[in-house]
């Protein structure tokens, strides 16, 4: 009976989700296989401590005074009911966050911003407001795939436009096909860039929202990483004329703030776009907790913890880069977000003589993990890349400076070789 009830089961899958073949698929993705070689290498060198660089989350906690408002609201019975679409009072800190730190002023917050359990909830509901089959969805490539795996579900198409290091990992507009362009929908940015780490200019903001309104295309800014800056002020795609004529952004408190688990962020922008995100939403979920909320509303009115935390970054990443250039990689310090993406070499050469060649970057964190444990994301959408994170976990400057020189070290036993 079991295994005809599997059966029947199987036959149940929706295609979306990969229909009668669903679960069948051997392939084993990225992730995993970073999993895989983390434990093996460590299996096999206990002796030797893994570094973590591919973490892509905060390595501390939320700050006190957050934590401790959120436990406060947590004890008031007011708050254990369901939040439905937000509270109010968490959307007005929302917009003079806006106003403080990006210079946006003006945002209603009663038709401009909605909370969002955490920017991937929205990314997933955003598709459902506008993609019907054969809408195409525009995303750029290395990415966070997530919006576009929802169009698909919706019977939409994605077009990914690459990122390229000659064009400072902002895509080329004016390569997207013209019959692309009358058939697209949605075009989503997230800048500062995972995996990338580059940040817009305010000139591609102008060339996207001149771009959006020749083609009737709205853009979704996935600012997760928007005010995690090492230089210059935060940039909103808000802040550009005619911005929110075509635009939403998608901000987080994630990682700007320490709370990743926390799940807690807001859409801000076109009040159309806003109010189909909400109707979606509405029908979605019942709102994150409101003792939550009540937590974020402390972290937007204390923008200065991002500062305190962007220059913990900002050090970290000074050094990383310095201990990359030392093996000869072309590492150059990103100006926000936390991610250093460098390309990855061709070979590595021992003193002894003996050399391991890589066709990916992918081949080369693999090896990177197993034989020198430390763990890197690869990305080789466009061509063999790998992703450093300095959210590795090191309590003060001294101990940074220690799993740092310790990278160098490692690596300072090969000879690397790039094309």
């Amino acid at each position: 009976m079991e295994n005809m009830g599997d059966s029947f089961i199987q036959s149940q899958f929706a295609d979306r989700i990969g229909g009668k073949s669903f679960g069948k698929d051997t392939a084993i993705y990225k992730f995993e296989k970073i999993k895989r070689a983390k434990r093996a290498a460590m299996k096999e060198h206990p002796n030797t401590a893994l570094i973590d660089m591919g973490v892509g989350e905060p390595d501390e906690m939320a700050y006190p005074e957050v934590v401790q408002k959120l436990q406060i609201e947590a004890s008031l019975p007011e708050n254990r009911g369901y939040a439905d679409n937000g509270c109010e009072s968490f959307c007005r800190a929302a917009s003079r966050y806006m106003e403080e730190v990006f210079g946006v002023a003006g945002i209603d917050p009663e038709t401009e911003i909605l909370h969002s359990i955490g920017s991937k909830t929205a990314l997933t509901m955003i598709p459902a407001c506008f993609i019907n089959p054969g809408d195409v969805v525009l995303m750029t490539t290395p990415g966070y795939p997530v919006l576009g795996t929802h169009a698909k579900y919706y019977g939409g198409e994605v077009y990914n436009m690459p990122l390229r290091e000659e064009n400072g990992f902002l895509p080329d507009l004016g390569a997207v096909p013209a019959d692309i362009c009358k058939k697209a929908k949605i075009m989503v940015l997230n800048y500062p860039n995972n995996p990338t780490g580059a940040s817009a200019t305010r000139a591609f903001y102008e060339e996207a929202v001149l771009f959006a309104k020749k083609n009737n295309i709205i853009v979704i800014q996935d600012a997760a990483y928007a005010a995690l800056i090492f230089e210059g002020e935060p940039l909103s795609i808000l802040q550009v004329p005619g911005g929110k004529d075509v635009a939403i952004e998608l901000h987080s408190l994630s990682k700007g703030f320490n709370m990743t688990g926390w799940r807690i962020g807001f859409v801000v922008g076109n009040p159309l776009v806003v109010a189909a995100y909400g109707h979606v939403k509405d029908n979605s979920d019942s709102g994150q907790f409101i003792a939550i909320q009540k937590a974020g509303e402390t972290a937007l009115s204390n923008p200065w913890i991002t500062e305190e935390i962007s220059r913990k970054y900002s050090r970290r990443m000074d050094v990383l880069v310095q201990a990359l250039k030392a093996s000869g990689f072309d590492a150059k310090k990103p100006s926000g977000s936390f991610f250093l993406y460098v390309k990855a070499p061709d070979s590595a050469k021992k003193e002894t003589g003996e050399e391991t060649k890589f066709e990916s970057g992918e081949e080369f964190s693999q090896w990177l993990i197993r034989n020198e444990l430390v763990s890197t994301v690869p990305w080789d959408e466009v061509g063999a890349y790998v992703r450093f994170s300095v959210t590795f976990e090191a309590h003060g400057e001294e101990n940074e400076k220690r799993v740092l020189q310790e990278i160098r070290n490692r690596l300072s036993q090969y000879e690397f070789s790039f094309s």
